[in-house]
């Protein structure tokens, strides 16, 4: 089932409307600033996912191994190390995300000369056009989120600012702490922490 932007506002308006009910007390913008950005990434997703089945019978996630691959330019090779880090995933599951692109003839390993018994994962020529036809349309606002391409210039070149600052102080605090980036769980475990969240 579709659901209409009017829809979707209500959602969010009775959440803030709830927890600002039961709350006077408390200055709630930190936590819902905190709701507000993961809703957000879950509609994102959901729709990138919605995008990527339809169009290209794949996962989101695989679709995300090739845009890494990418965006790293000549040779378009990363080794897998590199792969789930940039990712925020499990080794293992670049390995499966890696052997399904394998097959669809979109990536190849390659021996990797700097580390020795390894490989790198590089892009085909046909993994690079898919890509760049991925790029073109989520460029011109066409496949994913297309509502906030709506959005004047200026706030959106605002929210960009916002999101890459607000990026850059949580990975720099992980870093300074010690503490690395999780990766993301999957699965029945994940989508149960994920609706508690919204709570």
């Amino acid at each position: 089932m579709v659901t209409s932007a009017k829809q979707a506002a209500t959602y969010i308006d009775e959440i803030t409307a709830q927890w600002k009910g039961e709350r006077l007390d408390l200055d709630l913008d930190n936590i819902l600033l905190a709701i507000y950005l993961q809703r957000l990434g879950i509609l994102i997703m959901s729709d990138f996912e919605r995008y990527c089945q339809s169009q290209f019978k794949m996962g989101a996630s695989d679709l995300r191994v090739l845009l890494a691959l990418r965006r790293s330019g000549p040779t378009y090779s990363k080794r897998p190390t590199d792969l789930f880090r940039a990712l925020l995933v499990t080794s293992g599951a670049v390995t499966k995300q890696v052997d399904r692109l394998e097959k669809r003839k979109l990536v190849k390993r390659l021996p990797d000369e700097s580390y020795g018994g390894g490989f790198q994962v590089q892009l085909t020529d046909a993994g690079r056009k898919l890509v760049d036809k991925v790029l073109k349309s989520l460029a011109e606002g066409s496949a994913v989120a297309s509502p906030i391409y709506d959005l004047p210039a200026g706030e959106r070149q605002a929210a960009l600012r916002f999101c890459f600052k607000a990026i850059s102080l949580l990975e720099h605090a992980r870093e300074i702490n010690g503490a690395p980036v999780k990766p993301a769980r999957r699965g029945r475990a994940a989508r149960a922490t994920a609706a508690q969240r919204q709570a």
